[in-house]
């Protein structure tokens, strides 16, 4: 129940409209029950029990049933008196008529509110997700599959809105129905009323148990079925490995294998879902059963205290209650599998980014003096990437990161904008922690160029204009020429407002990268971090690009991480990284005379 109401809790307007939903609701079934006790005088008129004296007297109006009874038998018995039976039948089928329409205005009312909160709360949920795993540090995204992420996203919160909308009628309107109907065999047979509570509680224990193991399998069913979406994306997103490794009859066998056992995990949990129903039915018809032998020997007792038509009129408000109660029990089962969505999706919301500003953190406003690397270390999990790294880097110096593959560049570079916080030491910018700034104020100042082109369904503009509102497209065109992508983008269909398709599918490795790379010219940002930021050019695109990225360092503070060593021989200072730590440092000149590690990768790239 307590997830149940957190999950209505991102319902807008959540007292007033649960205040609105309770009044229509009760107003609704009042007047439904209406219906059925007016077949109490029809009954009586039908079976001419209906007496015409002992009219009882108009009284002050007060809020009770005695007032409505004694007010209904005051104007059925005088019209039975003055015009006949007919008449008073005629009165009886139109009161009938309009309890009927009072009714299902209110339940039309009543779904309009529930109908409101359910589309609020889908959105208020879809978007705090998103808001939160946003949030989230880099190394998440690393360990998460993103499959899984798009399951809680769509198909658990799909399973929250239906779980919401079953049970928002079963859980909260269903009980009032009961204890209304209630209520009335209460006021038509105390006796007959108390049997049926000591027989009823048979059908409750019986669905309890098909409710309980439903709970677990639904946990179940929602886990596979975000592995099953992961399969998929991974699949679409690298089907040109698929095809070039003749790997398709392996993720054909892999989906098998996932499908069927959501199969088999989704089929048991039918089963028992449809279980519920007949099992419910065939213990309400035995219990009517017992409530028609008892309740008749009560009628056909000497002493009778109950006459037939409200016997009859019993046995009508107890079928009435078997409807909600079944609606009650599915609703639960629907619950169940909601209440195993909304824990998935909880589970994403509650986690607390760890990468995050910290209390009144400084804003950053402009980068000045340095970044410095204290005793820098850093570990993924408990294996250390980095160890111990000393480094200064001055404002408007352009600082190399060489090495092997894996000896920890692009992670160091990472430091800086935060995406990773050290697991030792300390990071320090303009002579302050890292930490100290806010975060938001910390990453306006870098502008970042990765190995891997970024990019995004959108036109060109929307892509180089990324993050940055309110650019005007003579600074975007600026921007796209500095990066040498202005001429193939005119060659485009639409010029600047071509979509290019999902991760730039469109275009080529080289088109690609040099968009990102105006997207950083664009930034204008004093601390730029260039990984690999050439490497998917080809040799005449990357002498361009290389020429633009080399007037765009100027008077900046960069970190360029290259493989191509080429391409950072006017570095003020090459670092040599390997195993995580300065294997060595100075200029090209300086390294290049040594019998180093980096002239040995200087070498092999000659020879290549």
């Amino acid at each position: 129940m307590k997830i149940f109401l957190r999950i209505l809790s991102y319902a807008n307007r959540l007292p007033r409209r649960l205040a609105f939903f309770f009044l229509y609701s009760i107003l609704g079934i009042i007047f439904g029950a209406f219906n059925i006790i007016l077949l109490i005088p029809m009954l009586s008129v039908l079976f001419d029990r209906a007496k015409s004296t002992a009219i009882p007297p108009l009284t002050e109006f007060k809020l009770s049933i005695d007032y409505l009874t004694d007010t209904f038998n005051h104007y059925f018995l005088a019209i039975i008196r003055d015009h006949g039976k007919l008449d008073a039948l005629i009165f009886v089928c139109a009161l009938i008529v309009v309890c009927v329409v009072f009714a299902n205005l209110f339940r039309y009312l009543e779904r309009v509110i529930a109908t409101k909160m359910r589309v609020d709360l889908v959105k208020n949920i879809r978007m705090d997700i998103f808001r939160n795993v946003s949030q989230l540090h880099i190394g998440y995204f690393n360990n998460e599959r993103k499959g899984d992420l798009i399951s809680r996203f769509t198909n658990d919160v799909g399973e929250v809105e239906n779980a919401v909308m079953n049970s928002l009628k079963a859980v909260l309107k269903e009980p009032i129905t009961i204890v209304v109907y209630f209520a009335m065999l209460f006021a038509i047979s105390p006796q007959l009323t108390f049997f049926t509570l000591l027989v009823l509680p048979l059908t409750g224990g019986a669905l309890a148990e098909i409710i309980k193991r439903l709970k677990k399998q639904a946990t179940d069913s929602q886990e596979s079925l975000g592995r099953i979406v992961n399969i998929l994306d991974e699949t679409f997103g690298g089907m040109r490995v698929v095809k070039a490794f003749n790997a398709r009859n392996f993720v054909i066998q892999k989906l098998e294998d996932e499908s069927a056992y959501y199969r088999k995990v989704n089929k048991s949990m039918s089963y028992k879902n449809e279980l519920a129903s007949p099992v419910s039915e065939i213990l309400g018809v035995s219990i009517i059963a017992c409530i028609i032998f008892f309740g008749g020997k009560l009628v056909l007792s000497e002493n009778s205290v109950l006459s037939p038509e409200e016997f009859l009129v019993f046995l009508t408000i107890f079928a009435q209650i078997i409807q909600p109660a079944k609606s009650f029990s599915n609703g639960i089962t629907s619950l169940q599998k909601g209440t195993a969505s909304a824990k998935r999706i909880f589970s994403i919301i509650d986690l607390q980014p760890v990468i995050r500003s910290k209390p009144n953190a400084i804003e950053l406003k402009s980068f000045e003096k340095s970044i410095e690397f204290k005793n820098i270390s850093f570990a993924y999990d408990t294996e250390h990437v980095l160890q111990n790294i000393d480094l200064t880097i001055e404002k408007g110096k352009t600082i190399a990161l060489v090495g092997p593959s894996g000896g920890g560049k692009s992670t160091l570079a990472d430091l800086v904008p935060r995406f990773y916080d050290p697991t030792q030491g300390e990071l320090l910018l303009d002579g302050k922690p890292l930490m100290d700034y806010e975060l938001e104020s910390l990453r306006k100042q870098i502008g970042v160029v990765t190995q891997e082109s970024i990019l995004f369904n959108d036109t060109i503009f929307n892509n180089i204009a990324f993050g940055m509102p309110n650019v005007n497209e003579e600074k975007v065109i600026q921007a796209a020429k500095i990066a040498n992508a202005h001429d193939f983008i005119m060659q485009t269909e639409n010029g600047y407002q071509t979509f290019i398709g999902e991760r730039g599918s469109k275009l080529s490795g080289g088109q690609r990268q040099r968009l990102s790379i105006a997207r950083a010219v664009l930034k204008n940002p004093p601390i730029l971090i260039l990984d690999e930021a050439t490497s998917a050019l080809d040799s005449e695109s990357e002498k361009l690009v290389q020429e633009a990225l080399f007037n765009l360092m100027k008077n900046r503070t960069s970190i360029v991480i290259a493989h191509r060593l080429s391409t950072i021989q006017h570095a003020d200072e090459i670092v040599v990284i390997q195993e995580g730590k300065v294997a060595e440092r100075g200029t090209h000149e300086q390294l290049s005379v040594k019998n180093g590690l980096y002239k040995k990768l200087v070498d092999i790239q000659k020879t290549v």
